[in-house]
This record gives C-alpha cells, structure tokens and sequence, in this order.
C-alpha cells in the first residue's frame, strides 16, 4: 500500500463569465506530494495545461486524509469527505477503543459517495462506524502517477 502526503492546493484565476464579465475566483485543488515546495510546483504543473490567463497558488496546507476512494464513473465529479471510526477492543482491558480516520470518497451525489464508500471497505477487516459524510469543494484530486521506468527498445 502507498502512503501518500496530501496537500490542498488553492489557485486564484480571473474566470470569464457567460456575461463576459471576468471574476476572480479560488478553487481549491488536492495534489499527492512529498513537500510544500513540491506541492506548489506539482499544482503548477497540473493546472497550465487548463489556464489561458494567470493564476496564483494562493494557499497551501496538509490534508489528512488516510485514503481515497475513486469511483469508475465518468460523471462523478464530486469529492465527499468521510470521517471513519474504527472500533477495536483492547485485550488487556477489555474495553473498546475507537480511532479516527478521514476518507476521501468520489461520486456523484451524497448516496453514491456512502455506497462507494462501502464498496472501498468490503475488504476491512476492522468495524467501523461513519461518522460524518460531507461534500467537499474540490475540484480535483491529482495523485502521483504511475511512471513507466522501462527503457525503450529500438
């Protein structure tokens, strides 16, 4: 299993309404990186591709999230946070001990999110209550990808 640093990324851009009018707006993004500095160029990095004018990564903090849930549907734009509350007995007291933990789940609506995130702890072993499922207002997550290392043949 990959551990993975999450940081929420803030970019600031002048966006053009139907109206033609420009507004300035901040969406707030997810990048999996090793450091804020990393962070800041990996969103950079994601977002020029997609911008025409300016923007400015104009906050970055630590997201704690333990693991994320994707979802196999193309229209599931939306990321729903997830508080999870293992429950596990202490052998030497007997008694229960609950931890904390927070999931990102991606859906369509607040049910999809709770089913998706279902189907994502089939396989835990651990009992778990959700504590709280809300959406989120992130555009986009962007992990590290896979890259390709082989040499090329030719």
């Amino acid at each position: 299993m990959a551990l993975h640093t999450w940081f929420e990324c803030k970019i600031q851009y002048e966006k053009t309404l139907e109206n033609g009018m420009t507004k300035k707006v901040t969406e707030p993004y997810l990048v999996d990186a090793l450091s804020f500095t990393e962070a800041e160029a990996r969103i950079i990095e994601e977002m020029t591709p997609f911008m025409t004018g300016e923007f400015t990564v104009s906050d970055i903090k630590r997201a704690n999230y333990s693991e994320l849930f994707y979802s196999e549907d193309a229209s599931a734009d939306r990321w729903y946070k997830a508080k999870l509350v293992f429950i596990t007995l202490d052998e030497k007291s007997g008694k229960e001990k609950k931890t904390s933990t927070m999931v990102l789940v991606q859906a369509i609506d607040l049910r999809n999110a709770l089913k998706n995130l279902d189907e994502g702890m089939r396989g835990s072993m651990m009992d778990y209550v959700i504590a709280s499922l809300q959406e989120t207002p992130l555009m986009d997550v962007f992990p590290f990808g896979v890259k390709d290392d082989k040499p090329e043949v030719g």
